[in-house]
């Protein structure tokens, strides 16, 4: 689920709203963080895409961990989707005027998307392990074809857990007052008595903090790993090949941290609020800072769906040189199109004057 909608709505009581403005936020506050929200969304998806295509055009770069960056990219690229419907929400919280689907779709391709970011970037670093740890026989079993089986997987795991998602969010107004002027796209109430709120709370909380262990305890074992045999490899390839580990490692381990910074605050929200007597909105006492942790919080989501493109620019030489060749060649069939164009432009005016 996207991180402003979940935590407003997996917290707040929204009885309170009727006693607000239809705008979460002073016009201070929305400015700039609409202003924060454009860049994010503009350069998150252009970078997203362009790794996408970087990695397609070019057989260089079609490695198997590749295949799951792309994979990665393209499910940044979805949550990012939901920023304007987040954006709009800030600014108008009520009435909802986009209908129930929509309501309903926005958040379960979040929480897909969501889902399908922490599985790939779990799976990719137990694939590191195995290659580091223990290269031949990952060399026999991680071939291309078995990786894209497993992304597959990937993707369908999340699309089937996130489907409660379906039942538990709506377009809902309160009683005795007109739909056009009160609707809200929330958690529906009937839903969450059942229990299947609680239930989605804490799966989505599971779904961060195993992966997270699971990514702490092999990154330490691959860093064992390439410290004792870091002097022990033999053979013509073996320091480039320690050289080719070590970087990935590290542009997989920022990778992974700044996953970890940018989402921990919307699943500690939502562990206080599972909670119920210890949640976040009675710890703060004060709605106002429930309201900017959420904020904060939605901001470092998208942030961290935006941001990977960048990391893979600082951290990686050969894909650095990979986009200044996909740029080049792009700048170079620009300037041949406005070349053609001009000389039709040329040629045409010629015709027209011998006539």
């Amino acid at each position: 689920m996207d991180s402003f909608s979940l935590n407003t709505s997996f917290g707040n009581d929204t009885d309170y709203y009727e006693e607000l403005s239809f705008s979460l936020f002073e016009i201070p506050v929305l400015i700039p963080v609409t202003i924060i929200c454009i860049i994010m969304f503009f350069l998150g998806v252009a970078g997203n895409v362009t790794i996408i295509l970087i990695f397609k055009r070019y057989k260089g770069m079609r490695t198997t961990v590749n295949m799951y960056l792309s994979s990665m990219a393209l499910s940044d690229s979805l949550i990012l989707l939901g920023l304007p419907s987040d954006l709009y929400r800030i600014w108008k919280y009520k009435p909802y005027v986009f209908g129930d689907f929509l309501c309903k779709f926005i958040f379960y391709l979040s929480e897909t998307c969501t889902y399908s970011s922490i599985l790939h970037i779990t799976t990719l670093s137990v694939e590191r392990y195995f290659a580091i740890c223990f290269p031949l026989k990952a060399k026999a079993t991680i071939t291309k074809s078995r990786v894209k089986g497993i992304i597959l997987l990937l993707w369908l795991c999340s699309l089937v857990t996130a489907l409660p998602v379906l039942f538990l969010f709506g377009v809902e107004h309160r009683n005795g007052s007109l739909p056009e002027e009160t609707s809200e796209c929330k958690y529906i109430k009937e839903a969450a008595r059942s229990g299947l709120l609680e239930t989605m709370t804490w799966l989505s909380t599971l779904y961060f903090f195993l992966p997270v262990s699971c990514l702490v305890l092999l990154y330490g074992m691959i860093c064992r790993k390439l410290w004792r045999t870091a002097h022990n490899l033999e053979g013509q390839h073996a320091p480039a090949r320690e050289r080719y580990h070590q970087q990935t490692i590290k542009m997989l381990a920022v990778v992974v941290l700044a996953f970890i910074l940018c989402w921990l605050p919307l699943h500690v929200g939502r562990i206080l609020f599972a909670q119920g007597s210890v949640g976040l909105y009675e710890i703060s006492q004060y709605f106002e800072i429930s309201q900017y942790f959420n904020l904060v919080s939605m901001l470092l989501f998208y942030l961290g769906a935006s941001v990977n493109p960048i990391l893979y620019n600082v951290m990686s030489q050969k894909y650095r040189k990979a986009v200044c060749t996909f740029l080049n060649q792009k700048q170079a069939w620009q300037s041949r199109a406005s070349c053609r164009s001009d000389k039709a432009s040329v040629e045409g005016m010629e015709r027209s004057s011998f006539v």
